[in-house]
C-alpha cells in the first residue's frame, strides 16, 4: 500500500455503524443516546482531535480539590443533564450551591444584584431602581415581535429600557454566559421563551412577567448544580455508559457521501485511515463542521461558518486567608473599564469544596478582546489578582496557588436570524441521508443545552437507520 493511501476502516457487516465527529459533551451524550436507541450491538465511534474527551469540561486538582478549568456547573432549571447524571449513575453525586447571591460591581462596590429579572431584564423597573433608571418607554399597543422574527438583545433593551438597564444589568449578565456584544446576540437565540412571549406582548416587562418562575409556597429550586469530584466525572461516566470506541488524538479531514452512506479521512496527514460509517453526527464548533460540510452541502457550510465566537482566559487563585463576602461572585458592566468582566467565590458557592483555602475564580475577555489571551501567564494572573482586589476593595494577600487557562473560541455568538439559518441549513441537509449536526454552534451554550443537542441528534439518526437495520 502506498504512503499517502489511507487504511480503510470498515464496519462489521450486518451491524450499524455511526461516526460521532467530536468527544465534547455533546458527542458522548449523542453517543448514550445511540446505545439506547441502538442496542448492544450498534458500532459507535467517537473522533476527537484533542487527547482527553470533555471539550469545554475539564476537571483539575487545584489546591487538593476538584476545581473547573471550563464549564463550572449544570443548569438545574432545564432537565438534560440531570437526567443523563442520573442515567449514568451519578444521581447520588449531584451538589448544589450555597444560598449566597451574586453582587453587581460597580464603582469599586458590591452591590445586590437586583431580583425579580429575566437575564437582567426587570418585570418591574421598580426593583431595579437603586441601579439604573429603569422607565418604560410608551408603546404602540403591538407585540414586540412579529412571529418568526428577530432582534439583537441591545436594541431590545434599549429602546424598551433604556442604556442603563442594558449596559449595568443585561449586558454584564450575558457577558458572563457568552463573552459577547448585545446588539450582536439574538434575542430568540439566547432568549428563546422571552422571544416568544414578546410576540403577545406590547410591552417588555409584560413579556418578561411571563415567563418569570413562578412563585412557589415551598423552597425554590436550585437554578445550578455540579457533580462532587469534578463535572468530569460527568465525561467519563457518560463515555463508559455510551461503550463506543473512542479514538483521541484523531482529526477527521474530509467527508464525503457515498452510495452505501458515508466516509471520512481521518488522522495525522502522513498515515491517514479511512472509516466508512452508515451515519454522522457532526458535533464540533461551527468551523470545523463547515469545512466537513463544503463538499457536502454549501448552504449548511455557510450557515455555521457565519457563526463568530468569542474567547476567553480563567484565573483560579487559592488563598489561606482571604476575607470574602457571603456571596457567590460579582458580575461587572464594561463600562467599569476592567478587564476581570466576572468572578466566582467557588468556596462560597459550593459547599461541598470545603474551607480549607478561599477559592475564587476569575473571568477575563469580551467579544473583540482576543489580543488578551496572547498575555503570557504571569502578566494575566497580576492582572486579575489586583483587579480583583479592586473590586474587593481591599488588597490580597500572595495565594498559595493559582492557575491560568485559555479557551480561545470557547462561546458561540448568535446573531440576529441565527435560529432561522440553523433551521434552514438542517433542512438542506436533511435531503442528504444519516447526517446530523448538534452542539453549541447550533442550539445554545451550556452543558443541558449541548446535552440536549446530541440526544436530539441521536434521535434523528436512530430513527432513520433503525428502519434499515430492521430489513437487513
Amino acid at each position: 500500500m502506498s504512503p499517502m493511501t489511507p487504511a480503510r476502516v470498515t464496519g462489521t457487516p450486518g451491524r450499524t455503524r455511526v461516526l460521532i465527529v467530536g468527544g465534547g459533551i455533546t458527542g458522548l451524550a449523542a453517543a448514550h443516546r445511540l446505545r439506547e436507541h441502538l442496542g448492544p450491538d450498534a458500532e459507535i465511534i467517537v473522533a476527537e482531535q484533542a487527547m482527553r474527551l470533555g471539550g469545554k469540561i475539564h476537571t483539575v486538582d487545584f489546591a487538593g480539590r476538584p476545581v473547573e478549568t471550563g464549564a463550572e456547573s449544570l443548569l438545574a432549571a432545564r432537565p438534560e443533564a440531570i437526567d443523563l447524571a442520573e442515567a449514568v449513575g451519578l444521581g447520588d453525586a449531584i451538589v448544589y450551591p450555597s444560598a449566597a447571591k451574586p453582587a453587581l460591581s460597580l464603582g469599586g462596590e458590591l452591590l445586590d444584584f437586583p431580583a425579580g429579572h429575566m437575564m437582567g431584564i426587570p418585570g418591574d423597573p421598580a426593583d431595579v431602581a437603586a441601579i439604573a433608571n429603569a422607565k418604560e418607554r410608551p408603546d404602540n399597543g403591538l407585540p414586540i415581535l412579529e412571529p418568526g422574527a428577530d432582534m439583537s438583545v441591545g436594541a431590545l433593551v434599549r429602546s424598551r429600557l433604556g442604556d442603563e438597564v442594558l449596559d449595568r444589568l443585561v449586558a454584564p449578565m450575558l457577558g458572563g454566559v457568552y463573552a459577547g456584544d448585545v446588539d450582536r446576540l439574538s434575542v430568540r437565540a439566547v432568549m428563546p421563551q422571552l422571544a416568544s412571549a414578546l410576540e403577545r406582548h406590547a410591552r417588555l416587562t409584560d413579556a418578561v412577567n411571563e415567563i418569570k418562575r413562578p412563585p412557589s409556597d415551598g423552597p425554590r429550586k436550585p437554578v445550578f448544580a455540579t457533580v462532587d469530584g469534578g463535572l468530569e466525572r460527568l465525561v467519563t461516566a457518560t463515555s463508559a455508559s455510551a461503550r463506543a470506541e473512542i479514538r483521541l488524538g484523531m482529526t477527521v479531514r474530509e467527508l464525503r457521501q457515498t452510495p452505501y452512506g458515508w466516509e471520512v479521512i481521518a488522522g495525522p496527514v502522513p498515515d491517514p485511515i479511512k472509516i466508512t460509517a452508515d451515519a454522522v453526527i457532526l458535533a464540533v464548533p461551527a468551523k470545523p463542521a463547515a469545512e466537513l460540510l463544503r463538499g457536502v452541502e454549501p448552504q449548511a457550510a455557510a450557515a455555521l461558518s457565519g457563526v463568530a465566537y468569542a474567547s476567553v482566559a480563567l484565573a483560579a487563585f487559592a488563598f489561606d486567608q482571604i476575607d470574602l463576602p457571603e456571596r457567590s461572585g460579582f458580575l461587572t458592566p464594561a463600562s467599569e473599564g476592567k478587564t476581570v468582566k466576572a468572578a466566582t467565590f467557588a468556596s462560597k458557592k459550593w459547599p461541598h469544596l470545603g474551607r480549607r483555602f478561599q477559592i475564587v475564580r476569575v473571568s477575563m475577555g469580551r467579544l473583540g478582546e482576543e489580543a488578551l489571551l496572547q498575555y503570557d501567564d504571569t502578566t494575566l494572573a497580576k492582572t486579575a489578582l489586583r483587579e480583583l482586589g479592586e473590586h474587593l476593595g481591599q488588597r490580597l494577600p500572595e495565594p498559595v496557588e493559582q492557575r491560568i487557562d485559555r479557551w480561545g473560541g470557547a462561546l458561540p455568538q448568535y446573531s440576529p436570524g441565527h435560529g432561522a439559518r440553523i433551521a434552514a441549513a438542517r433542512e438542506a441537509l436533511a435531503a442528504h441521508p444519516n447526517i446530523a449536526i448538534a452542539g453549541a454552534a447550533v442550539d445554545g451554550v451550556g452543558i443541558a443545552a449541548c446535552i440536549a443537542s446530541g440526544q436530539q441528534a441521536a434521535d434523528t439518526i436512530a430513527a432513520s437507520v433503525e428502519p434499515a437495520r430492521r430489513e437487513q
